[in-house]
């Protein structure tokens, strides 16, 4: 990140938000967990199927004084944080992390991990993209593995990458949402023959909520 971009954004007090809101977790391991969203804008890794490429360019959200969203986030009864994009690692999130622990909140963050995360969390949620794959430091780090299953040669690159998380990782295979009919019959198969693998839904589409 350059030095005109970390002026502008006051080393993170100020971020391209897109959204935040109150809502219920839709994938992976907290699925079902009341959660406050925060969605940053911004995205360097463009896959085809992403369902917010609305978030893709920053330009189009300026940013936007962090102390504002921590002041709303905490207003809610959610005990957990969701921080997502986008490319939430695109940004500094020191401040606006250290500000919500501070608060007693659980920070979660959804990353594709191509960038080195800057923060602090309780929870690592890593979606690696075949295009544009994480580093090695993110994967090590990782709380939760969640790749996302269009074709079948992605279980390979599913196992690739879980080889490089640490034991206590887990691990998620999601359907692409688009052709989910065709896909969860594979994933089915493939995480009972290989049971380290639990399969994640986007339930929040299943219940109409954001």
């Amino acid at each position: 990140m350059t030095e005109e971009i970390l002026s502008l954004l006051q080393n993170g007090r100020k971020l391209p938000l897109v959204e935040d809101f109150y809502t219920i977790q839709g994938e992976g391991f907290h699925s079902g967990k009341p959660a406050y969203f925060i969605r940053l804008g911004g995205c360097d890794v463009g896959c085809k199927w992403c369902d917010a490429k609305y978030t893709w360019n920053p330009k189009q959200f300026p940013p936007q004084p962090v102390d504002s969203i921590i002041d709303r986030a905490c207003s809610f009864p959610a005990q957990a944080i969701v921080i997502t994009g986008g490319e939430p690692s695109l940004y500094p999130l020191k401040y606006l992390t250290s500000a919500l622990k501070r608060k007693g909140l659980e920070i979660f963050i959804e990353t594709s991990g191509v960038q080195e995360l800057d923060g602090v969390f309780d929870w690592i949620c890593l979606s690696p993209k075949r295009q544009n794959p994480p580093l090695d430091e993110n994967l090590a780090r990782a709380d939760e593995l969640k790749v996302i299953v269009e074709k079948p040669e992605d279980f390979q690159w599913a196992e690739e990458n879980a080889a490089k998380v640490m034991k206590r990782c887990r691990l998620f295979l999601q359907p692409e949402w688009s052709q989910y009919e065709r896909l969860i019959p594979l994933l089915v198969d493939y995480a009972k023959a290989h049971p380290q693998w639990s399969v994640s839904l986007q339930s929040h589409k299943f219940m109409h909520i954001p």
